[in-house]
């Protein structure tokens, strides 16, 4: 039996689902969508992440014996539930946005259509897979703007569980970054992984330059060697002695970086190592990453801000039924009506409206489908069909094709979109 994805849920999806059969209406055909009310405060766009995760995580959606054991034995729901759980397995449709585009206000990124047995037990598991990686991701790839055409590489597996360490490092790959620390995602996702030593390794070793020949002579002089032990300069000059001037990089992790990496940058050009390039690390943010602009800086190492932190706040999706078939077979919009959390009802068609290749507004029609012309994007794409995943949108291919849509939509959208400084979304969301 595969690892079950199944009980990565909240209880209520499973009550409700026994409730709804009693009351005759479980396999009543439904339209949920995913989309949050608003950006993040301050954000001019989102970046769509998440997507070929969740698609895998649906295969694997089953209930096996050991989770309808526990389901029983802590009386979750009662036993006709558990029997229909049995046999349970996705057999809808799904339409989402293409993971790595950008998304805004209200934007559909994903809509669900399935009895609502089917469809209300995946709730959870699309929320948490989704808001986490496109918080990453939306995190990421304003810090790739900031970081212009130089390298920029993820470490911040430490800074988080083991298994969101994964996620990050592959929604922050889709989102620009170049590499990552982490080897699990590294072979899961075909992502290349970068490291090379920590202080600890400096200071195993008697003394600086006996920890830098041990590593420049299993290596190779193209390593990049941490320089900030004890005295940077110190440590600079004894690395360009053990490596010769073809050394690598040297790593940065302390200081005022901005005036540590102009006076190294100095120092390694009078040794005549003016093609040993400086990476730096040391908690770096958007904003950090920005300021080191006119620095001679070439890579950038970014750990606690990308996986976690204020850096990354959630996306704020939320799962909402918009729509479901009446007794005589007629699609009913529906919508919640609560203050503040208000939404339209009825199946949502997404375009993007652009000129000149740029993109001005996010169209959005509820309940009736409109015509794109030559200036719109249709942004929904099928990504499940009858209960089949579209394998295209998973797994490492999955993850180059989010990458390259994610270039695309970047350039698509207005020069306003990649300033730093908070603002209002770089454009509107109007209900057509």
């Amino acid at each position: 039996m595969p690892n079950s994805t199944a009980l990565l849920t909240d209880r209520y999806e499973l009550t409700m689902v026994q409730a709804a059969r009693r009351s005759g209406l479980a396999g009543r055909n439904c339209v949920f969508e995913v989309f949050s009310r608003q950006l993040p405060a301050g954000r001019r766009y989102g970046v769509v992440t998440g997507t070929g995760r969740l698609l895998d995580e649906i295969k694997d959606f089953r209930f096996n014996e050991a989770e309808l054991n526990w389901l029983s034995e802590a009386k979750v729901v009662d036993q006709a539930t558990i029997d229909y759980l049995a046999n349970y397995r996705f057999e809808g449709n799904i339409w989402g946005y293409r993971e790595g585009d950008a998304y805004f206000a209200y934007s559909p990124v994903l809509v669900i259509e399935a009895p609502f047995e089917q469809a209300v037990v995946l709730e959870t598991l699309i929320l948490s897979i989704m808001n986490y990686d496109t918080a990453v991701g939306s995190a990421a790839s304003r810090m790739r703007s900031a970081a212009g055409n130089r390298y920029l590489a993820e470490m911040g597996g430490r800074r988080t569980n083991e298994q969101a360490a994964v996620a990050a490092a592959r929604a922050a790959y889709i989102a620009g970054f170049d590499a990552t620390s982490n080897l699990e995602a590294g072979r899961s996702w075909n992502i290349p992984t970068m490291g090379t030593a920590a202080h600890a390794f400096t200071l195993l070793h008697d003394d600086e330059t006996e920890a830098f020949r041990a590593q420049v002579e299993t290596f190779g002089a193209g390593t990049t060697l941490l320089v900030d032990t004890y005295n940077t300069d110190e440590g600079v000059r004894k690395a360009i002695e053990v490596a010769g001037t073809s050394l690598g990089a040297v790593r940065i992790d302390s200081g005022d970086l901005g005036v540590e990496v102009t006076r190294v940058r100095k120092l390694l050009d009078s040794l005549g190592a003016t093609q040993t390039k400086i990476t730096v690390t040391n908690d770096l943010d958007e904003h950090a990453i920005a300021a080191l602009a006119a620095a001679p800086v070439d890579n950038y190492g970014v750990g606690t801000s990308v996986v976690t932190g204020s850096g990354v706040p959630t996306a704020g999706f939320v799962y909402k039924l918009v729509a479901h078939q009446d007794d005589s077979g007629h699609w009913v919009s529906v919508s919640k009506r609560s203050a503040n959390k208000t939404n339209i009802g009825g199946r949502k068609q997404a375009i993007r409206q652009l000129e000149n290749g740029i993109a001005t507004k996010e169209l959005l029609a509820a309940g009736h489908i409109v015509a794109a012309d030559a200036n719109q994007r249709e942004l929904l794409v099928p990504l499940v069909v009858n209960g089949e995943v579209q394998e295209r949108f998973t797994g490492a291919a999955g993850v180059t094709l989010a990458r390259e849509t994610h270039v695309l939509a970047m350039n698509e959208l207005p020069i306003q979109a990649h300033r730093l400084q908070r603002g209002e979304s770089s454009i509107p969301t109007e209900f057509i």
